[in-house]
């Protein structure tokens, strides 16, 4: 399994996910947990894209909602691509999307075949881990509902042992809700990795333990 996690993007370690995934090319933007804003999607898309294209990658948008109950496809559309990049966004309707599809299930398969690279960042790493509880102090549940007609669900994919707190005393997130969150999980012992925008949650198909990259 191989697995690069992070708060923002490349973090610092773009060169270790080019390690990971050896020559770069084409890759499977998903961008579903934006999909509760609608006017800002295309954007965020748009965003992304030339960072990837920029370290050799050529990215494809593949939209989870085109797969809604029909799990062999969406199976079959990421297992095409030797590399995912889930971007961040809202973690409740990205997991809702993935259940929504059966992407969530088509993934932990795929990804204990060693098939391809999950890189996530923000929702897409905090998706990876056992439970989104705590998120909702940043991402609305609520909007669950909007975006995918269903209620939120809790669960996250559990590839990965440990929540994870993004954006820690990040410029982007003014109000220190990642601070607090990390003050909550640590009052609470729960096992968290906190991370800037620089680190990386890193998982290589040696059947090691997570590494955090600072």
């Amino acid at each position: 399994m191989r697995l690069f996690l992070s708060s923002y993007r490349f973090g610092a370690h773009q060169q270790r996910l080019l390690d990971l995934v050896g020559e770069p090319g084409r890759v499977a933007v998903i961008a579903n947990a934006c999909d509760a804003w609608p006017t800002a999607w295309q954007s965020a898309v748009t965003s992304d894209l030339y960072p990837l294209r920029r370290a050799g990658f050529q990215p494809e948008v593949l939209d989870l909602r085109d797969f809604v109950g029909r799990p062999a496809e969406v199976e079959q559309a990421l297992a095409a691509y030797p590399l995912l990049w889930v971007r961040g966004g809202n973690t409740f309707v990205l997991r809702a999307q993935l259940a929504r599809s059966g992407a969530d299930l088509a993934l932990q398969r795929l990804l204990a075949a060693d098939a391809l690279v999950y890189a996530g960042y923000s929702a897409g790493a905090c998706v990876m881990t056992p439970d989104l509880h705590g998120l909702e102090s940043a991402d609305d549940p609520a909007e669950v509902r909007t975006a995918c007609g269903i209620e939120p669900r809790w669960d996250g994919l559990g590839l990965v042992g440990k929540r994870i707190v993004p954006h820690l005393d990040s410029p982007t997130e003014p109000e220190g809700l990642s601070r607090k969150l990390v003050r909550q999980f640590t009052a609470e012992g729960i096992p968290h990795w906190a991370l800037t925008d620089d680190h990386v949650v890193l998982v290589d198909n040696s059947g090691g333990a997570p590494v955090l990259l600072t």
